[in-house]
């Protein structure tokens, strides 16, 4: 990549946003940062830390906030964490560049039910596109504790280039070539998490929150091959290793919302005291009318858009799962 302005941008200011530029700060001169929330532009420009979404978490002076996003055509890769459902908007409205995209948000598009990565590539179609995505909780890696990523591309060549400007010694990238099989695993993951949340949220156990695992493993798997997916990719980093970490820790959005279900209480109210994003409740009826359109069978996530739509109890789901009938262990 040439040497610009500023080396790498991260498009999103919220908490993963601001970890990438965190860890990006580690090995770059400049990182610039395009936040929504002038809160947030001022904060990390004036106390080298993002108050509203990351409080804690001292930032470098390298880190650069902005809130217009034309700056953002100054960077030679774009790092773009903005919700899934709002990536076509964000990228209709980016200024013209060059620069190679990679897309970190996890989830697919509710109007289209395309993957994010072919929205950026209709919307953007001169530039080169990325996908990161793995096990990541943002304040472990704005700390700098160890964590591995996929970066799927098509392009080894790009990929190997990628890497190296995104790699430090605590944040490692692996590359794989499965682009669809990586944006998969991050999509179902979310609302598989809710699913798991409610488990604990219910006092169901251990065993039970095992069991939702494996079978919503084996559902990503229908669901991903369906769709085009390598095996492989949905039983790395991007997939279980992604699918087991928000199954099991209040820290996933999403397993603090199924959390919430679990207890009792409604969609509507959990997801209007939450200032950030629980990609998951977008992405399930989605997710779901994808899967009926292919002809795929996906029971835990048609449990979960029951429970987020206020159509049945949690007692009644599960009576449900329990009651499917007797088969062989498979995907």
């Amino acid at each position: 990549m040439s040497l610009s302005k500023y080396p790498v941008g991260i498009i999103g200011g919220g908490a993963w946003g601001t970890a990438l530029a965190a860890v990006m700060a580690q090995i770059h001169d400049r990182v610039l940062l395009w936040a929504r929330e002038d809160d947030v532009v001022r904060s990390v420009n004036a106390q080298q830390e993002n108050t509203l979404f990351l409080p804690g978490t001292a930032l470098s002076p390298r880190i650069e906030a902005t809130a217009d996003l034309l700056r953002m055509g100054d960077c030679d890769a774009l790092l773009v964490v903005t919700p899934a459902q709002h990536v076509r908007a964000t990228l209709t409205a980016l200024p013209t560049t060059q620069a190679p995209l990679i897309l970190c948000a996890k989830g697919i598009e509710a109007e289209t039910q395309m993957l994010v990565s072919d929205v950026a590539a209709q919307v953007r179609p001169h530039n080169p596109i990325a996908v990161l995505s793995g096990p990541t909780f943002a304040h472990e890696v704005a700390a700098g504790k160890p964590t591995a990523v996929t970066l799927a591309t098509t392009n080894q060549a790009l990929g190997s280039v990628l890497m190296r400007a995104i790699a430090t010694p605590s944040f490692r990238p692996y590359w794989s070539s499965d682009v669809v099989g990586a944006e998969i695993g991050g999509a179902v993951k979310n609302v598989l998490a809710i699913a798991c949340g409610v488990v604990d949220g219910a006092g169901l156990g251990l065993n039970a929150r095992a069991a939702l695992i494996a079978r919503g493993f084996a559902e990503m798997q229908r669901y991903g091959l369906a769709r085009g997916a390598k095996a492989e990719t949905l039983a790395g980093l991007s997939g279980l290793g992604d699918l087991v970490l928000t199954c099991s820790s209040e820290n996933s959005r999403n397993f603090s919302l199924g959390r919430g279900l679990g207890q009792g209480q409604t969609s509507e109210s959990l997801l209007a005291d939450r200032k950030t994003v629980a990609e998951g409740a977008f992405t399930a009826p989605v997710l779901l009318r994808s899967a009926t359109g292919l002809d795929v069978e996906m029971p835990i996530v048609a449990a979960v858009c029951a429970l987020l739509a206020g159509k049945a109890t949690v007692g009644a789901v599960v009576t449900d799962l329990l009651a499917r009938p007797l088969r062989p262990e498979s995907w």
